[in-house]
């Protein structure tokens, strides 16, 4: 009853202090090798937004891949406990990353706020913010949150923010003067996810339903009666399940379904960032339209040289139709890892 009264920072502080005096639960069977070295992942996604569920995905398989650490992830709803689990038993070398995203800012100020938590609770280790959208509103409540994350961030000695868009890049530049910055793709493009090949049929619409909607209702009209005079197959996926707590086995099991799904589409719609990367690590023919902030426009930049996505930077009727009704041939895949040996370099 008193948690409707308190803010949510007030009460996760509250929270965690509690966790302090508590035993593990989720952890109590981590085993950690004092031998090895250890690279964590915090804020991992284990709810039903599967292009957060992908990033968290991708970056484990990142970290295994090239570099020398054991990789422990700790379930972002697992975090209270997460904290005090990896304060207890982190050593001098081992690195913490956050997951990736678009969640840098105050849109999203639990996750936030949990960032900055992390940051706080390892002041002698190197943490790694991997690709992220800066996403702090231009309004007084985002004035405020990034005049905090300011006091957090630029108080750590080894800092490294990753951008995955150059005004991101820039942004963070100019606010994180203490951090390392670099610039590379979102880590969901690492991944290759283009076979099994599957015969293509039909349309899938993966649109945006939530307050990152930039299409109007007359422009989601258009399109859908547009598609529906082209296509008889037409189905509707979205990249978010409304589940929560997930095991890895079940979020693995709902990222390979739904590439599955792409790959077996002539022809993917969509204004969700995910929805165009899926489609690009699936080699699968896409018409993208942007959402409310700069992260599609920003990361479309890396895979522009794929002919297969067609970008709608600016809404309009007749470009749609051009897209819509033009060749679908699908064209080769083609790989951007070159653009992530930076963040190599960092681990």
């Amino acid at each position: 009853m008193l948690s409707k009264f308190i803010n949510f920072r007030t009460k996760y502080s509250i929270l965690l202090f509690i966790q302090k005096f508590k035993a593990f639960k989720y952890f109590k069977n981590v085993s950690l090798d004092k031998n090895k070295k250890y690279a964590f992942i915090f804020l991992a996604a284990d709810y039903g937004n599967l292009g957060d569920v992908a990033i968290t995905y991708a970056q484990t398989k990142f970290l295994e891949k090239n570099a020398n650490f054991q990789v422990v992830e700790i379930p972002i709803s697992k975090s209270l406990e997460g904290l005090w689990f990896v304060k207890r038993n982190i050593q001098e070398g081992d690195i913490v990353t956050t997951v990736g995203g678009g969640n840098l800012g105050d849109l999203y100020d639990q996750i936030e706020y949990i960032r900055q938590l992390v940051v706080k609770f390892f002041p002698n280790n190197k943490i790694i913010s991997f690709p992220q959208t800066f996403d702090f509103s231009e309004t007084n409540e985002g004035a405020i949150a990034l005049s905090r994350a300011k006091r957090v961030y630029n108080k750590h000695k080894q800092l490294v923010f990753i951008a995955r868009e150059k005004i991101s890049y820039e942004l963070m530049r100019k606010h994180f003067t203490q951090a390392k910055v670099l610039l590379t793709p979102d880590i969901v493009l690492t991944l290759d996810k283009t076979t099994p090949e599957r015969n293509r049929k039909g349309v899938i619409f993966t649109l945006r339903q939530d307050k990152e909607k930039n299409l109007t209702e007359e422009q989601y009209q258009f399109i859908l009666e547009s598609v529906k005079a082209n296509f008889k197959n037409i189905s509707y996926l979205d990249t978010h399940i409304n589940k929560n707590n997930l095991s890895i086995f079940e979020r693995v099991n709902e990222l390979n379904s739904i590439w599955e799904s792409y790959r077996s589409a002539e022809l993917v719609i969509t204004d969700r960032l995910h929805g165009m990367i899926f489609c690009y690590i699936t080699n699968t023919p896409c018409i993208v339209f942007l959402n409310n902030n700069h992260k599609v426009k920003g990361t479309y930049k890396w895979i522009k040289g794929n002919i297969n996505i067609k970008l709608q930077a600016k809404f309009s009727k007749q470009k749609f139709k051009e897209d819509l009704e033009g060749n679908r041939k699908v064209s080769p895949y083609f790989n951007i890892n070159e653009r992530f040996d930076a963040l190599i370099k960092e681990l």
